[in-house]
């Protein structure tokens, strides 16, 4: 019996133990070109959306009329495009973050365009928000209520005829040069 307790005492120390120092010596994948680990998407899409069925608003207090929808767009391209791209235009590093930020411009599935057959509710949620360990960031101190369900409107109606000053705006390219190292970074010597 003394054998036994020894070996489970002995158990219980050496796997949390084994488990600080594979953490403690960078062993986990943290890289976003890493692997992901075993079962990775399971153990943290679940809690997300258990999370956001429970909070999410049942319905958009405004309406998506065409002043809510070219506001969301404008709000849109100054906060969003760089990551989520733009129409027939996708960002050129959204696809090398990890997870990959979501093209909301493309269709993928069945046509579908972007988060456009998510409810405005969990659209909603994800921008107030943001979601760990992904990039996205929380908007709720950035956005007033009112400008985040404008962007959630337009991205609910990202696969439906849009007026046509909205889609113009979201067609323009962005205006976005990155900064050369000489500009950004002391001279060393």
């Amino acid at each position: 019996m003394k054998g036994f307790l020894v070996g489970l005492i002995l158990g219980l120390i050496a796997v949390p133990a084994a488990a600080y120092f594979y953490l403690r010596l960078g062993h986990p994948p943290v890289a976003v070109t890493d692997p992901s680990l075993p079962m990775e998407q399971q153990i943290t899409n679940g809690p997300l959306h258990a999370r956001i069925d429970r909070e999410m608003a049942k319905g958009a207090p405004i309406s998506p009329s065409e002043t809510n929808l070219l506001v969301g767009a404008q709000i849109y391209r100054e906060q969003c495009a760089a990551c989520h791209g733009l129409y027939g235009r996708p960002s050129s590093f959204g696809e090398h973050m990890y997870p990959d930020a979501p093209q909301l411009w493309q269709p993928h599935g069945s046509g579908v365009v972007g988060v456009s057959d998510d409810p405005p509710g969990e659209t909603f949620w994800k921008i107030k928000n943001g979601i760990r360990l992904t990039g996205m960031p929380s908007f709720e101190r950035v956005l007033n209520d009112t400008q985040m369900w404008q962007v959630t409107l337009l991205l609910a109606n990202a696969d439906k005829p849009l007026p046509t000053g909205v889609l113009d705006l979201m067609k323009q390219p962005l205006n976005f040069t990155p900064a050369t190292a000489s500009e950004t970074l002391p001279e060393t010597k």
